[in-house]
């Protein structure tokens, strides 16, 4: 039987979370990704998510962000 896991993720944990996997489910569909090595694209596949939105958030300054003028 396969142990349930709960998480509680953060808005922001789980916008990365969701790039991840799509960049992760892109790695598959290139036929990158195996049974050796799936721990290495979570990894790279996570790595990039995470570089992405910290650039994002570099560049653009949101309206929350932004003060009172």
């Amino acid at each position: 039987m396969i142990q349930e896991t709960f998480l509680r993720l953060q808005h922001s944990e789980s916008i990365l979370c969701a790039m991840a996997s799509q960049i992760f489910a892109a790695y598959i569909s290139n036929g990158n990704v195996d049974h050796t090595n799936e721990d290495e694209y979570i990894d790279r596949a996570a790595n990039v998510a995470i570089k992405l939105a910290s650039r994002i958030d570099r560049a653009v300054e949101s309206d929350d962000e932004k003060g009172d003028s």
